[in-house]
């Protein structure tokens, strides 16, 4: 063989395995990522900032996980109801809405902190309506994707988004860690409000995207119902939507980190870096799956991917929750984390490619539903399980239960471990 040749196969297996970066050649999703690149980090400021404010002014994880509880409200009415609008409307505009509202609970984020107000109850109330925005504008983007690229980029077009959201995840909690001490917390609040003034100049310069039926309407309860009866037609979507709920509600072990970050890994009454680590770790391993998952798209056995994918995750977890050295429990996190994003593009490609046009956003809402709902509520039985019964054992003991879990639900559905990259959807 000669030196080129040889060079040449180098770089095929090379291309094999790291992401495929072929859908940024399409300039209107090279801007909606680039949009998703600016909000990545600042957003993931106040995904850290709230919490943290919340356990300052209160001391209790109990009071953290009830975060979950305040934004879950908004995420279930507004991201099946967004959904709905997204498939009904010009989801360009819809998502300079939802950008801007946003940008301005942001706003009124940095003003309270920056005024010491001191109300938990007045962080809780624009947290709802931070999510209440946040609820219309996931699903919004996620339905945007499908009209800008092919359907054979599909993958590569989840991986890019998934990634560059968990990049975010990654630097936003570990900057938060590190600013925190330094320039305070309401700072983080006002750079994630610039951030997101940026990305509205990205979302402007997209296309218009008018549904393709023409008719632009105006979304009702029954269009919310119609998803929900197509859903149920669909029995791999709906399996791809249980399985994640398991894997989130059990398994989601975020409400404890800021308390185990003081008292487990010795982090300051004030915020330091064992914070910032335990909300970047999951991010961490999420992003090395994405940057070397050019092999991921010449896995055919989907479903089983999937469920093995979440058994790791519960695996780790429930690693995480013995882990008494930071660094092992970081690792755990990771693990987890890798697990996790080999799910996520798995789902989200099965959703992208069987759901047709006029259900996409519907079916996004109900994606943004389960994988923003689901840590909510994860939150919320966290917090409380960690209050009463420690928080190592909390994350145990839901690690463990999310493998349980996932056997019975694939015995009860087993299409979604029988499905196959390309098959029609049962």
């Amino acid at each position: 063989m000669s030196v080129e040749a040889g060079a040449g196969s180098k770089r095929r297996r090379f291309g094999n395995i790291v992401i495929d970066t072929k859908p940024l050649q399409v300039p209107a999703f090279r801007r909606l990522w680039i949009g998703t690149a600016v909000t990545a980090i600042g957003s993931q400021l106040t995904t850290v900032a709230v919490p943290k404010q919340v356990f300052d002014l209160t001391g209790s994880s109990g009071w953290v996980g009830l975060t979950g509880a305040v934004a879950l409200v908004p995420l279930l009415v507004f991201g099946l109801w967004g959904g709905a609008i997204a498939d009904t409307v010009d989801r360009r505009k819809l998502l300079l809405f939802g950008n801007a509202g946003i940008a301005v609970i942001s706003a009124l984020l940095w003003l309270q902190a920056w005024l010491n107000i001191g109300s938990v109850w007045l962080v809780l109330a624009l947290l709802a309506l931070n999510q209440a925005f946040f609820a219309i504008n996931m699903p919004t983007r996620s339905a945007i994707v499908a009209r800008l690229v092919a359907p054979e980029l599909l993958p590569a077009a989840t991986a890019l988004s998934g990634t560059m959201n968990m990049f975010g995840t990654i630097f936003g909690p570990m900057a938060a860690g590190a600013l925190m001490p330094v320039l305070g917390l309401p700072t983080l609040y006002l750079l994630d409000t610039i951030a997101l003034v940026l990305t509205l100049y990205t979302v402007w310069r997209l296309p218009a995207l008018p549904p393709l039926s023409g008719q632009v309407r105006r979304a009702g309860l029954r269009d919310v119902i119609d998803g929900f009866r197509y859903m149920g037609t669909q029995k791999v979507l709906l399996a791809s939507f249980v399985v994640d709920i398991i894997a989130m509600v059990a398994g989601m072990p975020r409400a404890l980190f800021p308390e185990m970050a003081e008292r487990t890994f010795g982090d300051p009454a004030g915020g330091g870096l064992a914070l910032g680590w335990l909300y970047a770790a999951i991010p961490i391993g999420s992003v090395l799956i994405g940057l070397l998952s050019g092999w991921l798209g010449r896995v055919r056995r989907q479903g089983v991917a999937v469920v093995v994918a979440i058994c790791a995750w519960g695996a780790a977890i429930a690693g995480f929750g013995l882990a008494h050295a930071l660094w092992l429990a970081i690792a755990f996190l990771v693990i987890g984390g890798a697990a996790d994003m080999v799910s996520a593009i798995y789902r989200q490609s099965i959703l992208q490619a069987a759901a047709t046009d006029e259900m996409r956003g519907r079916m996004q809402g109900a994606f943004t539903v389960v994988v923003a709902g689901g840590p909510r509520i994860a939150d919320v039985t966290h917090g409380w399980a960690g209050a009463g019964l420690g928080t190592a054992a909390a994350s145990t003991s839901g690690g463990l239960l999310v493998i349980v879990l996932i056997a019975v639900a694939i015995a009860l559905l087993p299409a979604f471990w029988r499905y196959r990259a390309g098959a029609v959807v049962e």
